[in-house]
């Protein structure tokens, strides 16, 4: 299936066999430079996913390619430093993860085809021109659409009916996307559900617990957890805190749920690296960024944690068993 949909999305290219990928005349050379921090198991597994895809697609890191792999542990200045050093390495592409990222290395080569993967708003944080013509030499995967935010919202009214605030919380300084691209659509849902809604922009831990314990205070309200690498590294800080607070939240990514939050929907990320694996073996075949159209996810997941909601004493309506990609029991 992923083979026909690669196809497809690049309008009938060829795609080669291993033995051709093998012929190569020399070795090619691409950076990574991750937002997470190394030690991050489910960071290292999308890596793994990336090498993988890559060999399978002929190019066999320690052969015909060599990968410089940085990580910028959600810390902007790292971002702007490992850009810098990754660029002055004058790789043939640079995977750029988060939206943070993919700014710092557009900041230092208009040149070097630069591919994210995981990035917020990509026409609006001004990396390309559109989504079906980028434009210039950045394209890669997006992973969601605006109106995301209106289904975090729809989720948790599902399993915990009756809310009347709902507080969206992130980091504007990783995550400046979130204000223009999601907010709307998460005040327009608040609205027509009959919601308040309340936005909390964080900028440390300290701010994260001030946040949620505040929220635990008053009854009556949920937490939407918003897509944004620092919310990621602290995710397990994040759900203590709403768990004790008896505070139901959503999050995006599947970890969250599987490590005690009540519940995450969002892109599959492990299937966005390996489409993003498919674009750089294309770029080191000669097809410029421009002509990649950036894509959007095709693979969503949706995880329901049991333990939790029986501790914050929520009944999980059958249907959204039934939906779920997975139930944590």
């Amino acid at each position: 299936m992923r083979r026909r949909e690669f196809i497809t999305l690049l309008g009938g290219a060829t795609t080669w066999p291993l033995a051709v990928h093998a012929q190569t005349e020399h070795v090619r050379r691409i950076g990574v430079l991750m937002a997470y921090p190394e030690a991050d198991l489910e960071a290292k597994t999308l890596i793994s996913e990336f090498t993988h895809s890559l060999a399978a697609l002929g190019w066999m890191e320690g052969g015909n390619l060599r990968m410089d792999v940085r990580w910028a542990a959600s810390n902007l200045e790292s971002m702007r430093k490992f850009a810098k050093e990754l660029v002055d390495l004058q790789p043939d592409a640079i995977l750029a993860n988060s939206t943070p990222v993919t700014a710092a290395v557009q900041r230092e080569t208009q040149t070097i085809p630069i591919v994210f993967a995981i990035n917020g708003d990509p026409v609006g944080s001004g990396f390309v021109a559109s989504l079906s013509r980028p434009g210039r030499n950045i394209t890669g995967l997006g992973m969601f659409e605006g109106s995301m935010a209106s289904k975090w919202l729809d989720l948790l009214r599902e399993i915990s009916p009756g809310f009347k605030r709902a507080t969206f919380m992130f980091n504007p300084d990783t995550a400046p996307y979130i204000s223009s691209f999601l907010l709307p659509s998460f005040e327009a849902a608040a609205a027509a559900f009959e919601i308040t809604p309340s936005v909390a922009r964080v900028h440390g831990e300290g701010e994260i617990a001030a946040i949620i314990t505040s929220l635990g205070r008053e009854r009556g309200g949920a937490l939407l957890v918003g897509p944004d690498n620092f919310m990621d590294i602290h995710h397990r800080s994040i759900i203590s805190l709403a768990t004790t607070s008896n505070l139901p939240a959503i999050y995006h990514q599947p970890v969250s749920a599987r490590d005690g939050g009540l519940l995450s929907y969002g892109a599959d990320f492990r299937d966005i690296f390996h489409r993003a694996a498919r674009y750089v073996a294309t770029i080191l075949r000669g097809t410029r960024p421009a002509e990649l159209p950036v894509q959007m996810p095709v693979k969503y997941l949706l995880v329901v944690n049991l333990r939790t909601a029986n501790q914050l004493g929520l009944t999980v309506p059958p249907s959204m068993l039934l939906s779920a990609d997975e139930v944590i029991e």
